[in-house]
Order: structure tokens, then sequence, then C-alpha cells
């Protein structure tokens, strides 16, 4: 089993990132280094990351006081890596175990074909979030459009070849736009249903103004970068109208005008690094997105294609529930 690197990007949520970092413990000599991007906290996160990492746990803090955002946190966390697999976390994400992560390991060993893996949702004690709010639908392993950023794993290298993510979305919404451009390349996304990672919300430094108005902004953006012409024309319009939707009774007076004018101040490198995905992506995307594929080990070199399954001894190994020695104890979740 190869060891990876396990990157948190962290801003203003020091009780987070305690506990992410203290959950690592359970992954023992599987995460080669820990690296935490410290997104200009206002008040810097070394000495909580110092006094909360495991004895021999490799853990290095990089700190950037220019406030770039999530996104370009992740991708500096990548470049930093010096492993072939990545483990992508928010700072409320909670590992149980390291069972989940070494099946999703196990994926990519097996299969060249896939970039990354999806983790299921999971509350503080280990049970999993409804079905819809996951990756995917079902219990077996399948292929599914997208991953959920909280926690994901990821194949460096084609990671970095197909550019990263996208850092002029700023927050939310590059998971979407990295997933389809893979699907494109060639690559897909498989989701492990019974691979539960704990994701714990945690209020500080969200904004719900800002969170509505970014995934509007973004859901347009991925559409100008990514769609054929005469899907954009049809979609944008929709997708603007969402924000309404969206924001409820809490929608700002110049919200959408804020958004249009963020869509013209982008145009520039929209048409410079626009590059649109062909309409079998399209129909295989949301093809995927509506209906899972189950997933199976290729052999050999043969490509994974639509309606293979799983192995067994994968499926049983991903539905493994979480140990209750590995978790997080229940007073340091709260």
């Amino acid at each position: 089993m190869r060891p990876l690197t396990v990157g948190i990007t962290t801003r203003n949520r020091p009780l987070a990132i305690e506990r992410c970092v203290r959950s690592l413990a359970c992954l023992g000599p599987l995460a080669a280094r820990v690296i935490v991007f410290d997104d200009a906290s206002d008040e810097p996160v070394a000495p909580i990351v110092a006094q909360s990492t495991a004895p021999r746990m490799d853990v290095f803090v990089i700190r950037d006081e220019r406030q770039i955002g999530n996104i370009a946190g992740r991708n500096r966390l990548v470049n930093e890596a010096a492993t072939p697999y990545v483990l992508l976390l928010d700072d409320d994400a909670v590992v149980f175990s390291a069972g989940a992560v070494e099946r999703a390991i196990a994926v990519l060993d097996g299969d060249p074909n896939v970039v990354a893996i999806a983790f299921a949702q999971g509350e503080a004690d280990g049970s999993p979030w409804p079905e819809r709010m996951q990756p995917g639908r079902g219990q077996q392993p399948s292929y599914v459009a997208a991953y959920i950023g909280f926690a994901h794993l990821l194949r460096r290298d084609e990671f970095v070849r197909l550019g990263g993510y996208r850092e002029s979305f700023v927050f939310y919404g590059e998971e979407k736009d990295f997933c389809v451009r893979a699907l494109e390349a060639g690559l897909r996304i498989v989701y492990l249903p019974g691979a539960v990672v704990g994701h714990v919300p945690d209020r500080g430094g969200r904004s719900s103004t800002r969170y509505v108005r970014f995934v509007i902004r973004n859901d347009c953006l991925y559409s100008l970068y990514n769609e054929p012409w005469p899907l954009a024309a049809l979609s944008l319009p929709i997708r603007l109208w969402r924000y309404r939707r969206m924001a409820g009774d809490d929608a700002e007076p110049g919200g959408v005008q804020w958004i249009l004018r963020e869509l013209w101040r982008s145009m520039p490198e929209v048409r410079r690094d626009r590059r649109a995905v062909s309409w079998a992506t399209v129909r295989k995307w949301r093809g995927m997105s509506r209906t899972p594929t189950p997933y199976k080990v290729p052999v050999g070199d043969r490509r994974p294609e639509a309606g293979d399954r799983v192995s067994t001894d994968v499926t049983r190994a991903g539905d493994r529930k979480p140990e209750a020695g590995n978790r997080v104890p229940t007073d340091e979740m709260r």
C-alpha cells in the first residue's frame, strides 16, 4: 500500500482544524506527510496543529498572508506533495479509520483510468448522511460525475496534467469543473459509499450571502469554460434564475448585478482558457449524474465499461463501518 500526502485547507476554524488533525492519527504510516494550508487565519494555526499532531507524524504548515482562497490553497497543497496520491480534506472533515482510505488507494492502484475517489459524507459518530446528500446513489461502488470536495483522493500526476483547479473560482464549484475536464480526458471518478469520512460543518468564516453568490457565479463560469456554446446560451439564464431560488427571502437587491459584473470581468480569462467538452461528454456527465454505473476493477489493460461491477473484496472493504476505536472522541467532535 503506497503512502500518501494529506492536505488540509483552513481559515479561522481553530476547533475544526484541531479535530481534523487529531483524527489523522488513525492513518499511521499510511500518511507520509500532512500539509496544512493556513489561508491567512486571524490567529496562525501552526501552534494548534503542533499540539494536535500524533507522535512521529510528519506535519508541515504553509501560511499565506494574502488570503488567496480555498481553491488556490488546494492547488498549493497538491504541488507541495511528493507522493503519487493526495488526500485533500476540508478542516471540518474527520477521518475515522485507515480502512476507508486504504480502499480508495486500492482503486487508484488497480485502475489507471480513475483520477479521483469520492468519499461518503458522515456524521461525527460515523453514521452516513442521507443518500441524496452523497456524491452518488446506492450502496455499491460506482462511477459518478463528481466528488464532494470536503474529502477526496486524487491521482497527483493527472491532476497536475489537467491544470488542477481553476483558481479564478476562489470558493466553491471547482470540483465539478475539474471532474468534467477529467471525463473529457477519458478519466473517471469512483464513489465508495462505504468509505465514510465525517463532515462536521463549522460555521466559522461562512457567509450565506457569499456562498450563494459564488455558487451561482461559478456555476455560470463552469458553463462558459466547458459547455458547447449552444448549451451555454440556454443554461446561463437558468443558472442566473437559480440565484433567486437559492437566496430566497435573503436575496440581495444587487446580487444578480454582482454576478453579471464578475462574469464580465472574467471574460478575458474565459476566452483564453475555454475548452468546451464534446457533446458526448455532456451526455455521459448527465447520465452519471442521474443513474449510478456500477464499478469493477478492470482486468489487465482493459478500460472500465458501463455495467462493470466491483469485485467482492473491494465491496466488502468499502462497506466496512468505521471502528469505534479509531474515531475521534465524542467530546472533541462537539
